[in-house]
């Protein structure tokens, strides 16, 4: 009996859900179940405590325009000195990481390895300590901004290292060649012609390493500070201490938000542009 004889009994159709339908239901299944945590949260936290400790306005309205013109200043004075300090060394480290010669391409990956390896605490704990106890009477220039400059700057050289030769590698090769047969030296196209694109390629990673600073800056506590000299996180955690409330700690979280939520906003509009221009 062939397949198209009329006396064949029809295959019954195979009953299921959809791909869209099924997906459709795992998106709601996970929304659902988001909602529910959300909601177990609220009514299981003891709102009261929470704004007896958090959420003194009388104590937050003291903390102004000080946690303003002082703390938030300083953090931000710590981190952009950081980041230009850390910026050149990384420009120097990338540049010695591709150089043609041995030893320069040996101390810049011992260099990059050891400081992406040790946490930024026992950098500034090295600065704070370390230095001076091996150089006695010797001052870093710029007292504490000097001190923060190097300890973030250290770190994040080794950071922006690899995201410097990545970007110079990420070049087209072309791009070096023309410029070498319109007569540049290889530093001048370098400096000309490959780095400038580099650093259109690179800009989105390195700002959010500037983010990263912006928060790492908090470690400046370990190398002692005075009045005013302290940073957000000092600044909060003394008016906590003093005022025996948490309001200053959330107040001074608030303000880092200030700051890392539009540079954040930023990258993800660089990365989306960088991501048009591929396309």
């Amino acid at each position: 009996m062939s397949a198209t004889d009329p006396d064949t009994p029809l295959q019954p159709k195979r009953k299921g859900l959809s791909r869209s339908r099924r997906r459709a239901l795992s998106r709601g299944a996970q929304y659902a179940l988001f909602v529910a945590a959300v909601v177990a949260f609220a009514v299981s936290a003891d709102w009261d405590r929470l704004k007896n400790q958090f959420a003194q306005w009388d104590i937050a309205e003291q903390m102004f325009p000080d946690v303003i013109t002082l703390a938030l200043k300083n953090t931000v004075l710590y981190t952009l000195s950081g980041f230009v300090f850390g910026l050149v060394l990384g420009m120097v480290i990338a540049l010695m990481r591709l150089s043609s010669v041995g030893p320069y391409r040996w101390f810049a990956g011992v260099y990059i390895e050891i400081f992406r390896g040790l946490p930024a605490l026992l950098i500034f704990i090295f600065i704070g300590v370390a230095v001076p106890l091996a150089f006695p009477g010797t001052e870093i220039p710029g007292g504490t901004y000097g001190k923060v400059a190097l300890a973030l700057g250290l770190v994040a050289a080794a950071y922006m290292a690899e995201t410097i030769r990545a970007g110079i590698q990420a070049v087209p090769k072309g791009q070096l060649e023309a410029a070498r047969s319109l007569g540049f030296s290889p530093a001048r196209a370098m400096v000309s012609i490959i780095i400038p694109q580099a650093f259109r390629i690179i800009l989105p990673p390195l700002t959010n390493e500037l983010v990263l600073l912006f928060k790492d800056s908090s470690l400046v506590l370990f190398l002692g500070v005075t009045l005013e000299e302290r940073e957000l996180s000092k600044y909060g955690r003394d008016l906590a201490s003093t005022t025996a409330n948490s309001t200053p700690i959330l107040v001074a979280g608030l303000c880092y938000l200030l700051v890392t939520i539009p540079l954040g906003f930023v990258v993800r509009r660089m990365e989306a542009k960088a991501q048009e221009a591929v396309k």
